[in-house]
């Protein structure tokens, strides 16, 4: 199993947007049992006596525009609460990847470093170089819904690409009842939402 965990600085918008279009993405291509996909923040403005906030209602509308969170797409956004994420982490996934700088330069602090090389600003994945937009101050939810899916769909092709990753995807490619060529499963060729 693939493991990816997103990150940002309240978890109630950018990695949780981080987190759904990668879910969809993985289920269009009907890999959802190969991967674990998480997000968190790396401060506790929006987790209060334990409980963390719901995703943040544009975040979630601009989800809904693109097909997810749906009735029949929901894959879990109604659930979703803000949560800490814990030096324990680092073990537990193969990809973390922070929205801004900011974020970097909190998890290597909340992780005592990066020893493994699994820490990735989320636009690395991308043509560009920078922070994913912020729309909790700028009200922007198009930018961030740009940067989130180009550096999400740019890490799915990246993973499919990876030798290290292909035992693992290759399994799943081999239990499904049709040809894998019938399915369709070319890594520059996915729904990009």
């Amino acid at each position: 199993m693939i493991r990816i965990l997103f990150v940002c600085h309240g978890n109630i918008c950018r990695s949780t947007m981080a987190e759904f279009v990668m879910k969809d993405i993985v289920n269009k291509q009907g890999l959802y049992d190969s991967f674990h996909i998480e997000s968190g923040a790396t401060h506790t403005d929006e987790i209060w006596n334990g409980m963390g906030s719901p995703v943040y209602p544009p975040a979630r509308a601009k989800l809904r525009e693109h097909g997810i969170g749906t009735d029949d797409n929901e894959l879990g956004v109604s659930e979703k609460r803000a949560k800490l994420t814990t030096r324990s982490d680092y073990a537990k996934y193969d990809f973390i990847i922070g929205m801004d700088s900011a974020n970097i330069r909190n998890m290597n602090h909340i992780y005592g470093g990066d020893p493994k090389g699994k820490i990735f600003k989320m636009l690395d994945f991308t043509d560009r170089d920078g922070d994913v937009a912020d729309p909790w101050y700028t009200g922007n939810f198009d930018a961030t819904w740009r940067d989130v899916s180009e550096g999400c769909h740019g890490l799915f092709r990246a993973i499919l690409t990876d030798p290290k990753y292909a035992k693992v995807l290759q399994s799943s490619i081999e239990d499904w009842d049709d040809e894998p060529q019938e399915r369709g499963l070319i890594h520059d060729d996915f729904p990009r939402g």
